[in-house]
C-alpha cells in the first residue's frame, strides 16, 4: 500500500488545522473506522448524501479511495472536525425535541455538499442532520416519515411540567420547595372551591344556618346584595347590609331568587367531616343500654338489683329526676353501659336524647299494671331512632301479675313478642327478687352481639353530653358517654357552646380516672359553663381552635334566643284589650342538672293560654344568686329552685324586695302550683242563678208614681237587690233593677215562696198580667286551666 503524500497547500492550514492534520498523518487513521459506524445506514439501504461517491459503507472503503485521492489526508481532517462539532452540537440538543440547523461552518466542503437532498422523497432516516453543514432545504425532509420523530402536543406539554418541576425542586432551597407545595395546594384548594360553588349553583339549595346576614345570603345567592334588600323592601322588611334575618325572611328571600333552603345547626356546620376508621383499628366496644319505661313500674329498681346497690332510696318521691350513666359488669364478665331515664311525662325530650346515643333498649313494664302512655312513648322514640328493643315485664313476683295481659297489650300497639311468634324479645323478671334478671341481661348481649359494635380507641374521642350541673366547690361538672375513641385528662374539649381542657375525670362512684375508652361514662371537671344534655362533645387539638368554635355558638344562640322571643304584636294587644285584661307570669328557673331545669321550663310554658302567658326569664343551673333575685325583682317574676336553695345573700335580698322563691324537690309538685298560681291569675267568669220566679196577678197604674205590679212569689226568694227579667210568652221584653219591693204598705228588703208583694221596676211601665218576673244574681266562679 503506497504511503499518503502530505499537504500540499499547508499555507492555507490555520494552527487547529495543523494539529488535527498532524493527528490525521498518525497511523491511528485506521482505527477512526468509527465514521462509517456513526452514520447508521439500516433501515434506509446503502444510500450515501452524495450519490455513494464518498464510500462510507464499510471498513474497507476509505483505504481504497485514500489511496486515490491525493487530498484525502486535508479531507478526513475536515471530516474528524465536522465529527467533533456534531457530537458537540448534539451533546448540546440531546434533550430537545424540536431540532434547529446549526450554523454553517466555514472550513465545510463546499464541493461535497449537494442541495439536492431536499429532493429524495424518501431519505435516509439514519443519516445524521448535522452531515450536510450549510445545505438549504434538507433539514425538514429529514423528519419526514421517521417514526421516532412523531411528538405530539401532550407530550411536549407533559415534558415542559416535568422540566419546571425539576427546575423548581431540583434547587436544594427548602423555601422554593414549600412555596411550590403552597402553591400547589392553593390550586388544589381553588379548583376544588370553584368545584363546589359550581356544584351549589346547580343544585340551587342554601344549606346555611339560621339568622345569617343579608350581605352573606347575597354572597351563598350570588347576587348583589342591593338586590336582596330590594325584595326585602318589596315584602315590607326593613333591612340593612349586615342585618341577621331569620328563618322565615331567608326561606322568603331565597324563594324569590328561585333557591330552596336546607337550614343546619351550628354543631353541623362546626364539626369536622370524620374519617372513616380502618378495619384494623376497630376493637369491640360495651353495649349502651337505655332503661324506659312509666312512673313507678321499675326501671330504676331493676338497675338497682344490676348495681347490687341502692340508689332509689336517693331519689325525692321515688321518681329519677335526671338521667344517670352506670358501668356495670355482668357475671359473665361483660361489660354493659346502663343509663336510666325519668319516666314522668315531662321528661320526653331526656327520653328521646336518652335513646339516640344508645345500642339496646330495655322497655319496663310493670306486670300488675297497664302498657301506659309514657310506655308507648319510649317505643316510639326507640322505634324512631332503630335501636332494638328488648320487653322487661316486672313484678311478675306479685299475685296481682298478668304478663299474658301485657303481652296482648303490646301486640295491639304492633309490638309482638318472640313467645308470640314476632321478633321481640321478652323476659319476665322481678326487679325485687332477681328472678329473670341474669336471662335479661343474656338477651341484651345478644342483642349487642348481632350489632357487632365496635369502636377505634386510638383517635380523638368524640361522643354526647348526659347530663351537665353546677357543683359548689368543683364548678361546672358534665357527665358524658365517650362513644368513638380515648378521652385523656388534659384534652381540649368542645360542648355545644362551651369548651375546656380536663382537669379530672371521675366514674360513677367517683374514683379518678386518667382516660376514658369507648362505651365509658364519666364526669368531667373544667368546662367554663353547663352544655345542655345531648350536645355532641369533640376533643380539639389546640384551644383557640376550640374557643373560636364556642365563640360562634355562642353567639348564634344568644342571637336566636333574642329573636325567637315572643313578642306581641299590635294586633295581639288590641285582641286582649278587648277580651279583657291580658296577665303574664314571669318565672326564673333554676336548677341542679340542665336536664331537669330544661323539663320545668318546657312544662310550664306549655300552660301558657291565651289570657296567663308564663315567661321564662331565666334558666341555668346552680344555686340561687343575688343577679337572680335582683332580675326577679325589677320584672315582678317569681323564682323556682328544683333541687337548689338561694345562697344567704340572696335569701336576705329577696325578703327585702319581697320576692317569691319556690323550692321544690319533685317535679310534678312544681308543676302543680305554678298551674294553681296562673289559675288565680285568671279573671273569673260570671254565672247567673235565678234565686226566684214572681207572676204578675194585677196591674195599678198611678199617676206620678208609675206602673205597680201585684205579685205572687211562685218559686224562690226575691231580694230588694235582684237584677230581674220580664219574660212574656217566652220572651224577655225588659231587663233591670227593682225600684222598690213592697209588702202592703211596708218596704222590705226580700218576699219568699207563697207571698204576695208588689213591685214597682226602675225606667219600665209596660207591665201586663201574666208575666212572669224572674229575679237572678250573678256569682263569679272561679276558672280553672
Amino acid at each position: 500500500m503506497p504511503a499518503p503524500e502530505p499537504s500540499p497547500a499547508p499555507q492555507e492550514v490555520t494552527e487547529d488545522e495543523e494539529v488535527e492534520t498532524i493527528v490525521a498523518q498518525a497511523d491511528k487513521l485506521k482505527g477512526l473506522t468509527v465514521l462509517g459506524k456513526i452514520e447508521l445506514p439500516t433501515a434506509g439501504g446503502p444510500k450515501t448524501a452524495g450519490g455513494g461517491k464518498k464510500g462510507f459503507k464499510n471498513d474497507g472503503g476509505g483505504d481504497r479511495n485514500r489511496g486515490n485521492n491525493p487530498q484525502q489526508p486535508n479531507r478526513d481532517a475536515n471530516v474528524n472536525r465536522d465529527n467533533a462539532n456534531r457530537d458537540s452540537a448534539n451533546k448540546k440538543k440531546r434533550k430537545r425535541i424540536i431540532v434547529q440547523n446549526a450554523a454553517p461552518d466555514t472550513n465545510d466542503r463546499p464541493v461535497v455538499v449537494r442541495g439536492d437532498r431536499k429532493d429524495f422523497s424518501q431519505p435516509a432516516p439514519g443519516n445524521r442532520p448535522n452531515f450536510n453543514k450549510g445545505g438549504g432545504g434538507n433539514r425538514p425532509n429529514i423528519s419526514a416519515g421517521a417514526p421516532k420523530q412523531d411528538v405530539t402536543d401532550k407530550q411536549i406539554q407533559e415534558q415542559i411540567k416535568a422540566t419546571l418541576a425539576r427546575l423548581s425542586g431540583g434547587k436544594g432551597n427548602q423555601a422554593n420547595r414549600a412555596k411550590y407545595r403552597r402553591e400547589k395546594r392553593s390550586a388544589i384548594a381553588d379548583a376544588d372551591e370553584q368545584r363546589r360553588a359550581q356544584e351549589q349553583s346547580e343544585s340551587k339549595t342554601l344549606k346555611l344556618t339560621e339568622f345569617i346576614s343579608a350581605n352573606d345570603l347575597a354572597s351563598l345567592m350570588n347576587v348583589s346584595v342591593n338586590d336582596v334588600i330590594k325584595v326585602c323592601l318589596g315584602l315590607g322588611m326593613f333591612v340593612s347590609i349586615n342585618q341577621r334575618l331569620d328563618a322565615e325572611a331567608i326561606t322568603i328571600i331565597a324563594d324569590e331568587f328561585g333557591y330552596d333552603v336546607e337550614f343546619l345547626s351550628a354543631e353541623d356546620e362546626d364539626i369536622e367531616i370524620e374519617e372513616e376508621d380502618s378495619e384494623e383499628d376497630l376493637v369491640e366496644r360495651a353495649p349502651i343500654v337505655t332503661i324506659m319505661g312509666h312512673v313507678d313500674h321499675g326501671k330504676t329498681s331493676l338497675l338497682d338489683f344490676i348495681r347490687n346497690s341502692k340508689v332509689t332510696a336517693g331519689e325525692a318521691g321515688g321518681i329519677t329526676q335526671h338521667i344517670g350513666a352506670y358501668d356495670v359488669l355482668t357475671d359473665t364478665g361483660k361489660r354493659i353501659t346502663f343509663l336510666d331515664t325519668p319516666g314522668h311525662e315531662a321528661f320526653t325530650a331526656m327520653r328521646a336524647r336518652g335513646a339516640k346515643i344508645t345500642d339496646v333498649v330495655i322497655i319496663v313494664v310493670a306486670a300488675d299494671d297497664d302498657v301506659m302512655p309514657q310506655t308507648k312513648e319510649a317505643l316510639n322514640h326507640a322505634q324512631a331512632a332503630s335501636v332494638p328493643i328488648v320487653i322487661a315485664i316486672n313484678k311478675v313476683d306479685k299475685p296481682s301479675a298478668n304478663p299474658d295481659r301485657i303481652r296482648e297489650q303490646l301486640a295491639a300497639i304492633n309490638i309482638l313478642v318472640e313467645e308470640w311468634g314476632g321478633k321481640y324479645q321478652c323476659q319476665e323478671i322481678s326487679a325485687k327478687t332477681g328472678q329473670g334478671i341474669p336471662d335479661l341481661l343474656e338477651k341484651v348481649l345478644l342483642e349487642s352481639e348481632l350489632l357487632e359494635l365496635k369502636a377505634n380507641p386510638d383517635r380523638r374521642a368524640t361522643g354526647s353530653v348526659i347530663e351537665a350541673s353546677l357543683d359548689k366547690g368543683r364548678g361546672y361538672v358534665a357527665t358524658i358517654m365517650v362513644q368513638t375513641g380515648t378521652l385523656h385528662v388534659g384534652d381540649v374539649m368542645l360542648a355545644g357552646s362551651h369548651y375546656g381542657r380536663v382537669k379530672a375525670m371521675t366514674d360513677h362512684r367517683g374514683k379518678k380516672m386518667k382516660t376514658a375508652g369507648p362505651s365509658t361514662p364519666v364526669q368531667v371537671l373544667g368546662l367554663d359553663g353547663a352544655p345542655q344534655a345531648g350536645d355532641k362533645f369533640v376533643v380539639y387539638e389546640t384551644e383557640r381552635e376550640a374557643r373560636e368554635i364556642a365563640s360562634s355558638r355562642s353567639q348564634l344562640q344568644r342571637e336566636q334566643s333574642m329573636r325567637t322571643k315572643k313578642h306581641i304584636t299590635l294586633d295581639e294587644i288590641g285582641r286582649r284589650l278587648a277580651i279583657g285584661s291580658f296577665k303574664e307570669l314571669n318565672v326564673i328557673v333554676k336548677g341542679d342538672v340542665d336536664g331537669s331545669v330544661e323539663a320545668l321550663s318546657d312544662s310550664l310554658l306549655k300552660l301558657s293560654t291565651n289570657e296567663v302567658q308564663v315567661n321564662i326569664l331565666s334558666k341555668g343551673v346552680g344555686q340561687i344568686s343575688e343577679s337572680d333575685v335582683l332580675l326577679a325583682s325589677a320584672s315582678d317574676a317569681i323564682i323556682i329552685g328544683f333541687q337548689v336553695r338561694p345562697s344567704a345573700n340572696a335569701r336576705r335580698l329577696a325578703e327585702q324586695e319581697q320576692i317569691d322563691i319556690r323550692l321544690y324537690s319533685i317535679i310534678y309538685n312544681a308543676i302543680n302550683e305554678v298551674k294553681d298560681a296562673m289559675e288565680g291569675m285568671l279573671a273569673p267568669t260570671l254565672q247567673e242563678v235565678i234565686i226566684a220566679n214572681v207572676e204578675v196577678r194585677e196591674v195599678f197604674r198611678i199617676t206620678k208614681v208609675g206602673t205597680i205590679a201585684g205579685c205572687m212569689v211562685t218559686d224562690g226568694t226575691i231580694n230588694r237587690n235582684s237584677r230581674i227579667r220580664v219574660v212574656r210568652d217566652g220572651i224577655v221584653v225588659h231587663s233591670g233593677d227593682i225600684l222598690a219591693l213592697k209588702r202592703f204598705k211596708d218596704d222590705v228588703s226580700e218576699v219568699r215562696t207563697g207571698y204576695e208583694c208588689g213591685i214597682s221596676i226602675k225606667n219600665f211601665n209596660d207591665l201586663e198580667i201574666g208575666d212572669i218576673i224572674e229575679a237572678y244574681e250573678e256569682k263569679e266562679v272561679k276558672r280553672t286551666l
